[in-house]
């Protein structure tokens, strides 16, 4: 999942021998980066690349304005989009950029907001993914209740719910750290993060082994029953409660 943004001003264009304006400049350095990491191998493609991250979704420029995209994440985007932000880190470019961006996520993440509101809505995203990906007499390590996924949720209601009153919670952008974080602030018992990054940590050394081997990232459905009733444990009392 990638957005793009930079910080050019106004209505510039490049200064070559063809200059071009910066919009258009910017949308074709980013589809020349999209097309590399979409290069085919021989094991497959190299990377699934998936732009919706960005404000408007596919509706909107496929690179962005670093202020439009402060102004968008301030006014517009939707609850899912905040949650998304938990996750988000710059990985490459401007070191500068890298650095207004990191501040806007921190202030995004620290809005005050109505932790039962913020419950129910998260509650409602994911009932939704549970009937559009249901795994028939199996558990998928990421989207089945009691999965990876639930546990993220978690994270990400958890920071969005207390980051304003405990801004130390937006500084990781991974779930391990996160959890670790959530339990340092006391948010949640030194215990039950400990025992949901190791059962993190478990489903995603599962999900490694069958990628590894080709499989799709499912098992049994009786396997790893103990760690799957914890997760919906947590659901249960720190969104449904």
């Amino acid at each position: 999942d990638l957005v793009f943004l930079h910080d050019a001003k106004g209505e510039q264009s490049t200064n070559g021998e063809r200059p071009i304006a910066n919009a258009q400049f910017f949308a074709r350095l980013g589809q020349r980066i999209i097309s590399i990491l979409n290069t085919f191998t021989t094991a497959g493609k190299l990377y699934e690349v998936d732009m919706r991250l960005r404000p408007s979704g596919s509706a909107g420029l496929l690179v962005s304005n670093i202020e439009a995209f402060r102004q968008y994440q301030q006014e517009k985007a939707w609850l899912w989009e905040h949650q998304a932000l938990v996750r988000a880190r710059p990985v490459c470019g401007s070191e500068s950029l890298s650095e207004r961006f990191v501040a806007i996520r921190h202030e995004i993440l620290c809005q005050p907001r109505n932790a039962a509101e913020v419950a129910t809505e998260v509650r409602k995203m994911r009932e939704k993914m549970w009937e559009t990906h249901k795994a028939e007499g199996k558990f998928d390590l990421k989207k089945s209740p009691g999965g990876i996924t639930d546990i993220e949720f978690m994270v990400q209601y958890l920071v969005l719910a207390h980051a304003h009153e405990k801004p130390a919670l937006a500084e990781w952008t991974d779930n391990i750290r996160i959890l670790e974080s959530l339990a340092k602030n006391a948010v949640i018992a030194v215990e039950t993060a400990e025992r949901l990054a190791d059962i993190y940590r478990c489903f995603r050394d599962e999900i490694h082994r069958l990628t590894l081997k080709g499989e799709p990232a499912a098992v049994a459905v009786d396997r790893f029953a103990e760690e799957r009733a914890f997760v919906q444990q947590c659901w249960q009392q720190l969104i449904e409660r």
